[in-house]
């Protein structure tokens, strides 16, 4: 559904991407993430069309990025999302039907049923009169009138409250169920990992990991294993009247049941702790900034 390659971004000197590649299949959630500065809204800025790269090429539903076509089967949502204030949600979501050619009949309902779904009210207020939350919101049902196959968000989420957040982010993971393709950038990384399929991590306008999830933890995170025994054995702290000690690998938890075992104790739980994707990223960051 979305194919890239070797995308580049100049600005006078500065290089804002560095030979992008990477692709997202049809139905599926990509996450990219990274500090500011890194890339990322360019990076979907140039799938969305609305910034020529400079080198390589991104496709699109089978478009060249920016063609015409491509942008009617596209839904884009930018981090910051100005709208006309003067109009209410309606008014505002019929207009963009309209450019989009999209029935009357067929923009009323699908305008409704997305609001509802966002659970937004006051949908003869002004936009003006509405909170940020709200104006997300009509902003994400305005991505949605033309009922795209590819949505780019880029922070959709970004300076919400938390109960409107987890709407947000809530309903993005049900769009991608309806089998919609999902490209986004987030600074939380908890909401990342919670709905991504895959995720690309970018640093100083180059893509230093991508993958699944678990991929990711596994190549550049730590797997630590938290091992509870009866007796005190070494290397073990005591942890509600029971001794733990933390372990890399499968070989140290079978050698520290057998030192139990040898104290007169036994193993009573083994806990496994691996990396967070933010401990993974943070790694990968400060391993950037050091070479």
């Amino acid at each position: 559904m979305i194919e890239v390659r070797d995308l580049r971004k100049e600005y006078g000197g500065f290089t804002a991407v560095e030979g992008s590649s990477f692709t997202v299949d049809s139905g599926e959630v990509f996450g990219i993430i990274g500090p500011n500065g890194a890339g990322k809204t360019t990076t979907l800025k140039m799938l969305a069309g609305l910034l020529e790269p400079t080198d390589g090429t991104a496709r699109v539903a089978g478009y060249e990025a920016g063609d015409s076509e491509m942008r009617r089967r596209l839904g884009f949502l930018p981090e910051e999302s100005p709208l006309y204030e003067e109009m209410t949600p309606l008014s505002y979501l019929q207009f963009f039907a309209d450019l989009y050619d999209v029935p009357d009949h067929v923009a009323e309902e699908r305008i409704h049923d997305t609001l509802d779904e966002l659970d937004l009210q006051h949908r003869d207020r002004q936009l003006g009169d509405m909170s940020k939350g709200m104006k997300r919101k009509v902003a994400i049902s305005r991505s949605l009138i033309n009922d795209p196959d590819v949505l780019i968000y880029d922070e959709p989420a970004s300076g919400l409250d938390p109960l409107t957040t987890n709407y947000v982010i809530d309903f993005t993971s049900d769009l991608s169920q309806d089998g919609k393709t999902i490209v986004f950038s987030a600074h939380n990384l908890y909401h990342v990992e919670s709905i991504c399929d895959r995720v690309a991590i970018m640093n100083q306008g180059e893509i230093v990991a991508q993958g699944a999830l678990d991929e990711l933890r596994e190549e550049h995170g730590t797997t630590e294993y938290h091992v509870y025994t009866t007796v005190e054995v070494q290397d073990s702290v005591q942890d509600n009247g029971r001794y733990r000690r933390v372990v890399e690998s499968m070989d140290e938890v079978d050698a520290t049941r057998d030192a139990a075992q040898a104290a007169g104790g036994s193993v009573v739980d083994i806990r496994t702790e691996e990396s967070s994707l933010e401990e993974v990223f943070l790694d990968l960051a400060e391993s950037e900034a050091e070479t």
